[in-house]
């Protein structure tokens, strides 16, 4: 992790509007310089057609596999698609209050969110927030306001992990206006399985979901070594675990679920993205951006 990044994670820091803007800047900044300089969330360019290669064209453009087809070079035209909407909604139920090393799923999400609504910001994208449990639904409604990135991070900072999942109706949050780009950040822990429903409803034809699922590292392998009490942040109950005795059988049930997840969000065409709270902030990013610039290319 970068040193400048790992000094500024800190409660006090990740907890303030100015804080939170001097991390988002320093992690997006800290790679946002020569060959990534064209990383980017949204979409970014969309396909026009095709036209025959003329002497002096970047031969960066050229579509090898129409030449493979062909044997005719042809240069693969875009159109830069403007006013992308970026809409991001984190899950702010109890348990994100989770945390390792001092570090919460909800600090992390923050940061992450943070971070990407900069980019985007850098990029003329619109953004929004959606922040969400059962207690409260707040909405940041996404503008191209020079203001609205200072109140999106207020509204972040200003966010409580508690409670359960949201239960009452999100029908208007599933409401969609055009082309949108979705990212949710979330750990997926919902006992009835409203959550993860949510997220697939909002799956349409004509937008793009991302999903960051947050897990702390000991909490996925049990990593704890010796007996210790659990207590669930969400529903108050206690357990008392061998954590040596019952590591791997934990283990493989942590993992089933995790693929049982990404496969019934991979089907309905969401990208999922595994994160780790011991995952440097700045790499978790990095890794994202240059796997969406892959297959855009």
């Amino acid at each position: 992790m970068d040193a400048r990044i790992r000094d500024l994670l800190k409660p006090e820091i990740l907890n303030t509007v100015n804080g939170l803007e001097l991390i988002a800047r320093v992690v997006v900044e800290g790679f946002m310089s020569g060959a990534n300089k064209s990383l980017a969330i949204g979409i970014g360019q969309e396909f026009s057609q095709y036209r025959n290669y003329e002497p002096g064209d970047d031969l960066r453009q050229l579509d090898w596999k129409m030449y493979a087809r062909s044997e005719r070079y042809y240069i693969k035209q875009a159109e830069i698609e403007t006013n992308i909407t970026v809409k991001f909604m984190v899950d702010a139920s109890h348990s994100m209050a989770y945390e390792e090393q001092q570090v919460s799923k909800l600090q992390y999400a923050r940061l992450l969110t943070a971070a990407l609504a900069y980019l985007a910001r850098k990029q003329g994208d619109t953004v929004g927030l959606y922040t969400i449990n059962e207690k409260n639904t707040a909405a940041l409604p996404p503008r191209f306001e020079q203001q609205q990135f200072m109140r999106f991070l207020y509204h972040l900072v200003s966010l409580n992990a508690e409670g359960t999942w949201a239960k009452q109706n999100l029908d208007n949050i599933l409401n969609h206006h055009g082309k949108e780009m979705i990212i949710f950040m979330t750990d997926l822990y919902d006992h009835d399985s409203d959550l993860l429903k949510f997220i697939a409803r909002l799956k349409t034809p004509r937008n793009e979901v991302v999903l960051f699922h947050i897990m702390g590292q000991q909490e996925t392998t049990l990593n704890f070594g010796g007996s210790f009490t659990f207590r669930d942040l969400e529903t108050n109950a206690i357990l008392k675990v061998d954590t040596k005795a019952q590591q791997k059988q934990y283990t493989a049930r942590v993992n089933d679920w995790i693929a049982q997840c990404r496969t019934t969000l991979l089907e309905k065409g969401i990208s999922y993205n595994l994160v780790s709270l011991s995952d440097p902030p700045e790499q978790t990013l990095r890794t994202f951006l240059k796997i969406r610039k892959t297959l855009a290319g």
